[in-house]
């Protein structure tokens, strides 16, 4: 078990996109399941299992690429990062950000519709 298991979760699905492979396990948390929920939702993987403690996600595949092409982790155990909903609504580009509001994990696009904002866990493109 590590010490930060979104972090781990999050990696473990970049290395997979990466590679080109196709599906990704990890212990189950009620973190890691929530965060591969938002995940899911948003297109970024194609589905999600729980089976005896483990978590099995199956990336997104499109025009035989994964869906997510990069990831980077924002917030980390030393450091976390808070944004707004005006800040994140700031934010331009093609990438979207994975936060942790009040009302649940959500994408960057769904938080500035709610106006949360909260911990920014990754930005994701």
């Amino acid at each position: 078990m590590t010490n930060y298991p979104i972090g781990d979760f999050l990696i473990r699905i970049s290395n997979a996109a990466l590679a080109k492979s196709g599906e990704v396990s990890v212990p189950v948390t009620k973190l890691v399941r929530d965060v591969a929920k938002a995940l899911e939702k948003s297109g970024y993987l194609s589905e999600v299992k729980q089976e005896k403690g483990v978590l099995v996600a199956k990336l997104a595949i499109k025009r035989k690429e994964p869906v997510m092409m990069r990831l980077k982790l924002i917030s980390r155990p030393g450091l976390r990062i808070y944004m707004g909903a005006d800040e994140i609504g700031k934010k331009r580009g093609p990438s979207k950000f994975l936060i942790t509001t009040p009302k649940g994990i959500m994408m960057s696009n769904e938080a500035i519709k709610n106006r949360l904002g909260g911990e920014v866990i990754a930005e994701i493109w």
